[in-house]
């Protein structure tokens, strides 16, 4: 299952990266601004590193320094990535680890616009990271480990490559209890950052597991409707620009859509009309230390 849970993502998450997806559509900058980016930090980033994947700002709570080496997992178009290397600075290096090669097109065309000298961006899945034991200052990633079928590997791996005193500051999606099997055994809700999450206290035990200390898995409450309820919309993980916005159907021409007019959520909304999951799944910040 595994196999196949990795194949679907980097198939879904690839159209999503050879779209027209960005932060030029209002809508996308809607989801952002809900999960915490400001107006000002959207317009600092290229707007194709923009896709309303998100389902937290990292940066925002990562207290990153100048001349620190930070580590984006799952890192997409590349929005995390650039927004920590203007916060590291000349003197530190952003890295995006990535295994969609279409993210990975759109993350570099746009740091090579962007003539950027401290940012980097590595083809891998997040459980084997193509990166030296501890060489990283900083961990961060935006609603992706989630993702992978091998989460204690993800949490070794974190800690492999941090350094002593390194810190995690993670944006994910962790379960507040267990999912009705119809979304639990759906694909379509792995892929669409539902099915794939643990429950948060599995995900305390984890870090702690992985040798990690001062763990924090704090739940922000936010409304993860997002693909019942926002027409046109796409990503994982988004929340509606207007929450009091009525609830609308994820159509198959949406710009969450390949070039064949396949939705990435096409069958997670109709599960999603069926269950609120926010009665199962939370948008979590994750924090934690190495010792």
């Amino acid at each position: 299952m595994s196999k196949a849970i990795e194949d679907a993502v980097r198939e879904k998450y690839g159209a999503i990266g050879a779209s027209s997806l960005s932060n030029e559509h209002a809508g996308v900058r809607g989801v952002a601004e809900a999960f915490g980016y400001t107006a000002e930090e959207l317009a600092s980033i290229p707007a194709e590193a923009n896709m309303g994947l998100s389902c937290g700002n990292p940066t925002a709570t990562a207290n990153l320094r100048p001349g620190e080496v930070v580590v984006d997992l799952g890192s997409g178009g590349g929005l995390d990535v650039f927004l920590a290397a203007r916060k590291v600075g000349p003197t530190g290096r952003a890295i995006g680890i990535d295994m969609t090669p279409e993210m990975l097109a759109r993350a570099r065309a746009s740091a090579e616009r962007q003539g950027l000298s401290n940012v980097e961006f590595l083809e891998s899945t997040i459980d084997r990271l193509p990166l030296p034991d501890a060489s990283v200052d900083c961990v961060i990633s935006n609603c992706v480990i989630n993702l992978a079928p091998d989460k204690q590997a993800v949490l070794r791996e974190i800690a492999r490559v941090l350094k002593p005193g390194g810190r995690v500051a993670v944006s994910d999606i962790a379960l507040r209890k267990p999912l009705p099997p119809e979304i639990g055994n759906d694909l379509l809700a792995y892929v669409g950052c539902i099915a794939g999450a643990i429950p948060i206290e599995d995900y305390v035990a984890g870090l702690k597991a992985a040798g990690f200390t001062a763990v924090e898995v704090v739940d922000t409450r936010r409304d993860l409707n997002a693909y019942a309820k926002v027409e046109n919309q796409a990503g994982c993980c988004s929340p509606p620009a207007d929450s009091s916005a009525p609830r609308l159907p994820v159509v198959s021409g949406s710009c969450c859509s390949n070039e064949s007019g396949t939705a990435v959520h096409g069958g997670l909304a109709e599960l999603l009309r069926k269950y609120d999951v926010n009665e199962f799944a939370s948008s979590v910040q994750v924090f934690a230390v190495k010792p």
